[in-house]
């Protein structure tokens, strides 16, 4: 113990001594011009019932990734359904009529690999990645998986009192209780508004209940297989139409997108002696079809969805509001949003709410330097191609495009149209969608400290 002091100390020493010499140390060279993204081209097939299957060959490692997205979720729930497509993906890894979960499980780990489910507001996605021998048995599996589902009531309860704890702890934390308000806020009374379901009612689930919302919403038209890595096309193709040939059509997906609310509404949540409040901040912005939305993404990842973006540097770096800043641009078919999310000192929460409509409207007002914005397209573009380096994140990047009907050249294009953005565009964008009057602000926080700090911010409040 005592030589790893003294080691320690000499280490520290040595540091301390070398900072003049640090300080003199030239900086780097700048980072070269980044490449065109270039996706793998895909085939794609339809079977005769409707369901779509892409084949996009990627790497060398001997793996592939198949993945099976579900045009269903949260979006089809009914206002007393709430959680209950999420209750139906966790069910269908419960066995078959063929298989038990072990079973599946087993069978999964034997091909190098493990088979995974879950749901979102609007897909449903069963998928995992196995060794590429494997491909054909993954393959049937997945198929027995979606096709042939058990469903057994005991496992129902069991799942049900796992989601109750899940939905206590969750509910405990300040920064789910924001999002929470803050989506039924915006939304309302649309699915997307509804995200916890009261115990009362989810205890009320069922097998059949689970059986029935499958059953009406499973079907081969809303389904489009993906498969992505090292294989054999001609034999998994085969061993494609040989399992999901048979499964019906069923319904077409549901088109229902909300209407978002453009105005500004404030809301605070007493979380007693909070030491921090847990703020939201946004409005609905274009969605992905927008051609906008290029210039929209660049634009948060300046004002604020990056490290290096002007309200982290702000509020974090120059103020010490708060640790972790971040916002995004999120989207769902039809509907986009623009967020700010922060965990401030609770005495300084009106203080961070200046100042991030203060860089909002700096970059309505002034476009940005050229520099500041060339550094953050080129992280951008890095950070994109870093996302698709995998077969599952490119198979993440085709699920995209394909929900929102892009195209393949949205991806193969992006790069480039980032940095084709110009900082007259960047403020036009924010000018044009960034509008602070029109935003919902959602506080959880000590309402008697709180309280006085967000009068400001309550003009124009219906």
């Amino acid at each position: 113990m005592r030589n790893r002091s003294l080691r320690r100390l000499l280490v520290s020493a040595l540091l301390l001594a070398a900072l003049p010499l640090a300080a003199q140390k030239e900086s780097p060279p700048p980072a070269g011009t980044p490449k065109d993204f270039r996706v793998p081209p895909r085939k794609t097939i339809t079977l005769p019932n409707g369901m779509r299957v892409s084949f996009v060959r990627y790497g060398t490692v001997p793996k592939v990734a198949v993945s099976l997205d579900l045009a269903t979720g949260g979006i089809d729930e009914a206002a007393t359904e709430v959680q209950l497509a999420g209750l139906t993906a966790q069910m269908l890894l419960e066995g078959t009529t063929t298989r038990t979960a072990s079973q599946i499980s087993r069978q999964a780990a034997e091909m190098g690999g493990s088979l995974q489910a879950g749901a979102g507001d609007d897909d449903v996605t069963v998928g995992g990645e196995v060794l590429s021998e494997y491909g054909e048995a993954f393959v049937a599996l997945l198929a027995d998986v979606v096709l042939r589902p058990r469903f057994a009531e005991t496992d129902v309860a069991r799942l049900r009192t796992n989601m109750l704890r899940d939905n206590s702890i969750a509910q405990s934390q300040p920064g789910q209780i924001t999002r929470v308000k803050f989506r039924q806020m915006l939304f309302g009374d649309h699915p997307y508004g509804r995200v916890w379901a009261p115990e009362s009612l989810l205890a009320g689930y069922s097998a059949e209940r689970v059986a029935a919302f499958w059953a009406r919403n499973a079907g081969a038209r809303r389904a489009h297989l993906y498969i992505s890595g090292v294989f054999d096309e001609a034999r998994l193709e085969r061993a494609v139409r040989a399992a999901f040939n048979g499964w019906k059509p069923g319904a077409a997906p549901t088109v229902k997108p909300p209407a978002p609310v453009a105005h500004r509404q404030l809301e605070l949540v007493d979380r007693p002696d909070a030491v921090q409040s847990s703020l939201r901040v946004g409005l609905p912005v274009a969605d992905p079809t927008s051609p906008d939305w290029i210039r929209l993404t660049v634009t948060d990842a300046l004002v604020g969805g990056s490290f290096g973006s002007r309200i982290t540097s702000n509020i974090r770096e120059d103020k010490g509001y708060t640790y972790s800043p971040f916002s995004f641009v999120g989207n769902w078919p039809r509907t986009g949003l623009w967020v700010q999310v922060a965990d401030v000192t609770t005495n300084v929460t009106g203080a961070s709410l200046k100042e991030i409509f203060y860089e909002v409207d700096r970059l309505r007002k002034e476009a940005p330097p050229a520099a500041e914005l060339t550094g953050i397209k080129n992280n951008l573009a890095g950070v994109f191609t870093l996302q698709n380096s995998s077969r599952y994140g490119l198979i993440g990047q085709l699920q995209f495009v394909d929900q929102h009907g892009l195209g393949d050249a949205y991806v193969s294009s992006y790069v480039k149209n980032v940095l084709a953005v110009t900082p007259e565009e960047v403020r036009r964008t924010a000018e044009r969608y960034l509008d602070p009057a029109r935003m919902t602000i959602t506080v959880v926080g000590d309402k008697k400290t709180v309280e006085p700090q967000l009068e400001p911010y309550r003009a124009g409040v219906p």
